[in-house]
């Protein structure tokens, strides 16, 4: 199996890790709004449940919406820029970001190791290990990296989905 399908697999499952946290998120919050409204018992730990997936739905949907072309970029200086130009741009731009992600993963695996040292718990309406809230990030953080890495080696590479065979 090519690079190329690979790296396809794996920012797809991005996609669905995203999609399917916001969907939980969804039901959980319209479960506890209407359950209350109807005076059902109350799942306590939803907010917590939907406070701690947000980061989730996000670091998934960073390297997946890159991939796909659909990151927030500044299309006026593009459209200034001849497409020589706009190639340089956007690689330099790549290379910049995939330093940024690489120094997020090593930070938040410091941070991570460190809360997982110091034995931290978080005391809500659920009781966990505090280094669980930070597992996403250096994951996150590394799957984008990997996507910049990309842009970088090929720039002109995806575009979208429909430029890799299924």
């Amino acid at each position: 199996m090519s690079f190329t399908r690979v790296h396809a697999a794996l920012m797809r499952g991005c996609g669905v890790v995203a999609a399917a946290t916001v969907a939980a998120i969804t039901l959980l919050v319209c479960y506890d709004v209407v359950g209350r409204n109807l005076g059902l018992k109350s799942l306590v730990w939803v907010n917590e449940v939907t406070e701690y997936a947000l980061p989730i739905a996000t670091l998934a949907a960073a390297p997946w919406l890159m991939w796909r072309n659909q990151h927030v970029r500044l299309d006026v200086l593009g459209a200034l820029l001849s497409p020589r130009a706009q190639r340089h741009v956007d690689r330099f731009a790549s290379a910049l970001a995939l330093v940024v992600s690489l120094l997020l993963v090593w930070y938040s695996v410091k941070v991570l190791l460190d809360s997982k040292g110091a034995g931290s718990l978080v005391i809500k309406a659920l009781v966990f290990p505090e280094w669980w809230v930070y597992v996403p990030v250096p994951i996150g953080f590394a799957l984008l990296a990997l996507e910049c890495g990309r842009r970088v080696i090929r720039p002109s590479g995806l575009t979208d989905e429909s430029s890799v065979a299924r």
